[in-house]
């Protein structure tokens, strides 16, 4: 499960039971990556929280695929097993196309978006890379360029949300010994309409 101690979702009362019951999956599963909060429950809410709005609301623009490839790509770059698996899997049944999720794997495994991904969707991969591993460097020219491939500056916040939260769990996960061990892989929030419906499916 991971190298800190967890409370199951058996053993969970209170609070934390109380946010279990809001985020768990078939047969009250609980995802590692949420578990990993148990001892501070309060940090649950935030990741929830951050993770629903940035990736599963209604009231983003760019397709829901694209941000999921985005949080892949990102980690990957981070090395982040736990996190290729679930959300390649959550990607996988988005697209519900073997044949284009063959592609855009094929092009995160080796790092070559550009042998599928064009224009906008390609800048903006460039950009998450950027931001992903050279942070430092980037500057308001990045953005003017994401601009000149006509995203829109709401689009741009989507990018660099997503990029950022993806970049918060693959720490997360790495740097507590998160393993998929139990886990239902690629389950996830599927009701954007609504913020508060965090039950994963």
């Amino acid at each position: 499960m991971s190298w800190i101690q967890e409370i199951s979702f058996e053993k969970a009362t209170g609070q934390l039971k109380r946010i279990y019951n809001r985020v768990k999956g078939p047969n009250n599963n609980i995802d590692n990556v949420l578990s990993i909060h148990s001892l501070r429950p309060h940090t649950l809410v935030g990741h929830m929280g951050l993770y629903k709005n940035v990736l599963h609301n209604s009231n983003n623009t760019l397709p829901k695929w694209y941000l999921e490839t985005l949080g892949v790509y990102v980690s990957q770059l981070n090395q982040c097993s736990y996190c290729v698996d679930h959300h390649a899997a959550g990607l996988k049944r988005l697209l519900a196309d073997d044949e284009t999720f063959l592609k855009i794997i094929t092009c995160v495994n080796s790092d070559q978006m550009g042998s599928f991904f064009k224009d906008q969707y390609l800048e903006g991969l460039r950009y998450a890379k950027k931001l992903t591993l050279s942070h430092h460097t980037i500057t308001q020219s990045d953005i003017e360029n994401l601009r000149n491939y006509h995203l829109t500056d709401g689009e741009i916040l989507e990018i660099n949300q997503v990029v950022s939260y993806f970049n918060y769990v693959n720490r997360t996960v790495v740097g507590l010994g998160v393993n998929t061990e139990g886990d239902i892989i690629g389950l996830s929030p599927h009701d954007s309409e609504d913020p508060d419906n965090w039950g994963h499916s």
